[in-house]
């Protein structure tokens, strides 16, 4: 790319030289070709859970299943600048989860409120899923079993202990 030296005597013919065409010259060029289509690479973006009590809404309706994405950086980032988070480090779990929950059973405005209200073992079970689909990728632990000692995997995406 060449350099060019800005003198107030040469700006304006800059500032037009790359302007952009106007609408009537736009609208006559051709098309552009439409984007390839997307390949899916088999990337699951989104878990489902089923969580261990509940929340309890304000009707007295319990959701118990629900969905999370998988968190970016900035889900990561922005927690580091919420003021109850500076306040309270501990809230910064609640603010995490409140932004990679895409629902809970017909709520699908999850907010910190919703995260604040749940109980303490649903709070603690989405804190290790998020912490299994984010740095592990998959919702599967290695279990072993108290009374044979036999050991196999379980999905904690759903269901309940005992049920296949």
């Amino acid at each position: 790319m060449r350099r060019r030296t800005v003198t107030a005597g040469n700006l304006d013919e800059i500032l037009q030289v790359t302007a952009p065409a106007p609408a009537t010259e736009q609208a006559a060029a051709p098309p552009a070709a439409a984007p390839p289509p997307r390949e899916d690479h088999g990337l699951r973006t989104e878990f489902e859970f089923e969580l261990p009590r509940g929340y309890v809404d304000e009707a007295g309706t319990v959701h118990r299943h629900g969905a999370m994405r998988l968190a970016t950086a900035r889900d990561e980032l922005r927690p580091q600048i919420d003021l109850r988070v500076k306040e309270n480090p501990a809230y910064l779990s609640v603010v995490l989860l409140s932004q990679v929950i895409t629902r809970i059973g017909s709520i699908t405005d999850v907010h910190a409120g919703i995260v604040e209200r749940m109980y303490a073992t649903d709070v603690a079970f989405l804190q290790d899923f998020y912490r299994r689909v984010n740095s592990e990728g998959h919702t599967r632990a290695a279990v072993t079993c108290p009374h044979c000692e036999g050991g196999f995997e379980v999905d904690l995406s759903g269901g309940r202990l005992g049920e296949s």
